[in-house]
């Protein structure tokens, strides 16, 4: 069903895709592609790869469009999920590409950095790993509102409107879960600075 007169939903436009209409997936991409760079350039810090991350992600849209399931997430969510996978992605190949490569001669010093490297990744892995924990752990409200805001990378008002409340409760929303998140997070630090003194 379309929303506004000669515009068509995000499902509608999804329908077309699976039938290879390329015109379903310009207009998909006029919708979302500026949202997706915004998000993968907030996630790699640079513009030319956020717009490499932008076109394999709408490639993907392109070819996975049989695999979008409207019972479980929104067009647009599901659209910014592959951009964020996609510069995941790109991040782990740029952590590998400064791996020293098996051909090089080895120094200390480059001993030195892979540990480095290798620890920090370890490090970002669990750190991860606990963000998410914390995340299950709150109110589904909160946990919607910060998923939306940090990883879909939509602005407060954007959050507002697709979740039909006021920006006032977006806003409160945020704040609580994020202070509820930081507790959660600080209490195991906290406890293992015990056991350390």
């Amino acid at each position: 069903m379309s929303t506004v007169e000669g515009v068509q939903s995000d499902e509608e436009l999804v329908a077309r895709l699976r039938e290879r209409d390329s015109g379903a997936f310009t207009m998909l991409y006029d919708r979302y592609s500026r949202m997706a760079f915004g998000l993968a350039y907030r996630m790699l810090n640079d513009p030319s790869a956020a717009e490499d991350v932008v076109q394999e992600a709408f490639l993907a849209v392109w070819r996975q469009a049989d695999t979008f399931r409207g019972e479980r997430s929104a067009v647009r969510t599901w659209v910014l999920s592959i951009v964020h996978h996609r510069a995941i992605d790109r991040l782990r190949r740029g952590a590998a590409a400064r791996e020293v490569s098996a051909d090089a001669p080895e120094h200390e010093a480059d001993r030195a950095d892979d540990s480095v490297d290798v620890e920090h990744e370890v490090g970002a892995l669990i750190e991860a790993r606990q963000v998410r924990s914390a995340l299950d752990m709150l109110p589904a409200e909160q946990r919607r509102a910060i998923e939306m805001a940090y990883f879909a990378g939509l602005s407060h008002s954007e959050i507002a409107g697709e979740l039909r409340v006021p920006l006032g409760t977006v806003k409160g929303r945020l704040r609580i879960g994020l202070q509820k998140m930081r507790a959660l997070l600080d209490a195991p630090r906290m406890q293992g600075a015990a056991h350390d003194s």
